[in-house]
């Protein structure tokens, strides 16, 4: 098979991109350049895609043996997931942009420029397992990314090719140091890519602008400060409130709603936040077919953690799921990720975009 190789400049890209190789396969590294100005992408293990990482990852498939090519779709990465991330923010969401830019950069844009070229398949250092189309969480559990990975359609996973998550994440930096890959003790990439400094308010405050609000109580209605925009809030957050206090049973707040409309941001106790039905909409199905009728599953509501037991159902372009547990959390924006109990790793059997949690 003819492979193009995604390559972040990290060490999980590093070893798919040599576990191609070495599988026999036709490999072609590319980088993809994301940024306009890239030396602006990295501080430290914040951000991802510099011009540090392009070096990266044209030292590793030098290693390797491999062509290499840096292919800019900083143009795309803009519209498509920074664009649409402080749009969701001003509409009051929580949107995840690394689930956005699998959808529109790695597994659309450079799946699509890659089969134009003759590739079979996209390989990437997702921690995931996918065979026979069938994906499932990694082996370790800590780092598995299946969660990002459930916007993808059945004829995107059938051109991507996850060959690290079958092995933990020690086991990787291991054979990368075996194989003489610069890349193995490299610090991993934490936080959102786009945003170095770690500031989200901050980013989204110098692309939004002011838009004052009141922040009230869930209950009473009464308005305890204002704030300078509902961008600087997401549902169940605790810290940054400007809110004197804990609420009058002398335990802490969190928000609760977001009304983008009139600026409200809601906040109430942690019973508040529970909630025991989700609807979502924009729903993929990793199969490509929705199921027929109810159908038991776990669902998963964040990147990390946000997990119950629960009954889901296709209707129309969105899913219906009742929780068997509550959960608290739940942010429109977010992805709300349906899993099957697997013994090989827990199998993904779709998704769709939250829009509503109900108490």
């Amino acid at each position: 098979m003819r492979i193009l190789a995604a390559m972040s400049g990290g060490v999980d890209s590093a070893v798919a991109a040599a576990r191609m190789v070495e599988a026999g396969h036709d490999v072609v590294g590319v980088h993809l350049a994301l940024s306009t100005a890239p030396g602006t992408l990295r501080t430290g293990s914040r951000g991802c895609c510099s011009k540090e990482d392009a070096g990266d990852a044209r030292r590793a498939a030098d290693v390797l043996g491999i062509p290499f090519y840096v292919w800019d779709f900083a143009d795309r990465f803009k519209e498509d997931v920074i664009d649409d991330f402080v749009a969701s923010y001003a509409a009051g969401e929580t949107p995840n942009p690394c689930l956005r830019c699998n959808e529109k950069i790695k597994f659309s844009a450079l799946a699509d420029r890659a089969v134009a070229l003759g590739f079979d398949a996209v390989a990437t250092g997702h921690y995931a397992q996918l065979n026979d189309g069938v994906l499932r969480r990694a082996v370790d559990a800590d780092k598995d990314q299946s969660y990002v990975l459930a916007v993808l359609t059945a004829e995107q996973l059938s051109r991507a090719v996850f060959p690290v998550g079958d092995t933990p994440k020690s086991g990787i930096r291991e054979e990368a140091a075996e194989r003489g890959l610069a890349v193995a003790n490299k610090p991993d990439s934490h936080d959102i890519c786009f945003i170095p400094s770690g500031d989200t308010r901050a980013f989204l405050g110098a692309r939004i602008g002011v838009r004052p609000g009141a922040v009230v109580d869930d209950r009473s209605g009464e308005v305890l400060a204002q704030h300078e925009g509902v961008h600087g809030f997401t549902i169940g957050q605790r810290k940054g409130l400007g809110i004197a206090g804990p609420g009058p049973d002398g335990r802490p707040r969190y928000v609760t709603a977001i009304e983008p409309e009139s600026g409200t941001v809601r906040v109430g106790s942690a019973e508040q936040l529970k909630v025991e039905s989700i609807r979502a909409e924009r729903a993929v199905w990793t199969s490509g077919t929705a199921p027929v009728g109810p159908i038991e599953c776990v669902v998963q509501v964040r990147a990390h953690g946000g997990l119950a037991p629960a009954v889901a159902e296709a209707v129309g372009s969105g899913i219906e799921i009742s929780l068997r547990e509550p959960l608290t959390g739940v942010a429109a924006g977010q992805a709300a990720v349906l899993y099957r109990p697997d013994a090989a790793g827990d199998i993904v059997l779709g998704s769709g975009t939250i829009t509503a949690g109900d108490r």
